[in-house]
């Protein structure tokens, strides 16, 4: 059983939807911060600074600082920074995206830049569109922070990162690189960020193809929340399961759940496997 634990943590679903807290969220954070549990929080929205998503979290309850912010623009940033140092880009996205390459020495450019970079944003037109396909047509490279093909917005749902890295694709008939989640980059990057060994690593996620898939590539527990956009029913779509099912992160606030023994089995490798079944049978024991 590992001493060490700490938690990758999706925001949308997992933290609060749209722009209300998931009740019960800001108590199992408290819980982490008090227990010493190093967290950071996860996210696939390149649009806002980590200064940015911190105060967002602070107005909702949740009083984390910057250090506990871990964007893909971040990861898709110091990704290309280790390719490329002191590259050039091209960017369709906003100021997350714009900040993050500037802290890792990357300057933005109109033409012959090293690399496309397409992020989250609403300032993508017609324009830029063909001026990105142009430039890769004569040899910069396409990475995407990440392939979330759409976004939920207080207003509904926008096309995403990924819509538009599609388009780009298609146009050129080239491949993106995506950094993002479920890419290893950044599942990598994080865990290291905390200074985690891969058996001390707990994913928290609401959405099986991005969270839960990370996770499970690496190799680290991983824990759905049914809070956000995956109901139960949708897991027999999938050929891999997490290692555990929760209501919501609420289910991790009480101090009776001890959080090093029920993840800490698991790193031993204990098979938690069954975990669908087992929330399937305690979902019906209480209906």
């Amino acid at each position: 059983m590992t001493d060490k634990l700490g938690f990758l943590i999706d925001m949308d679903g997992v933290i609060y939807k749209g722009s209300q807290l998931i009740p019960g969220a800001d108590v199992f954070i408290d819980r982490l911060k008090r227990e010493d549990h190093p967290f950071l929080f996860l996210t696939n929205n390149s649009q806002r600074t980590r200064r940015d998503v911190a105060m967002k979290l602070k107005r909702m309850g949740i009083d984390v600082g910057e250090e506990h912010i871990f964007t893909c623009a971040m990861a898709t940033a110091r990704f290309l920074s280790k390719q490329k140092p002191n590259g050039t880009a091209y960017v369709i996205g906003e100021g997350g995206l714009l900040q993050a390459l500037h802290q890792n020495g990357y300057s933005i450019v109109d033409s012959d830049p090293d690399y496309v970079v397409v992020g989250e944003g609403r300032t993508v037109t017609a324009e830029s569109l063909e001026a990105a396909t142009r430039m890769i047509l004569s040899g910069a490279k396409l990475v995407a922070t990440n392939i979330d093909p759409n976004c939920p917005t207080a207003g509904g749902t926008r096309p995403g990162c990924g819509a538009v890295v599609a388009f780009l694709e298609t146009a050129t008939g080239k491949k993106a690189a995506s950094v993002g989640k479920p890419s290893p980059v950044m599942m990598r990057a994080a865990r290291k960020q905390l200074g985690l060994a891969t058996s001390e690593t707990v994913v928290i996620g609401d959405t099986m193809e991005t969270d839960i898939f990370g996770g499970v590539q690496m190799g680290y527990q991983t824990v759905l929340a049914l809070s956000g956009g995956t109901r139960f029913d949708d897991l027999v779509n999938y050929a891999f399961s997490p290692d555990s099912i929760i209501d919501s992160v609420a289910d991790l606030a009480s101090p009776e759940v001890n959080l090093r023994e029920k993840f800490g089995l698991a790193a031993a490798g204990e098979d938690l496997m069954p975990a669908v079944n087992e929330w399937e049978e305690m979902r019906l024991a209480t209906t």
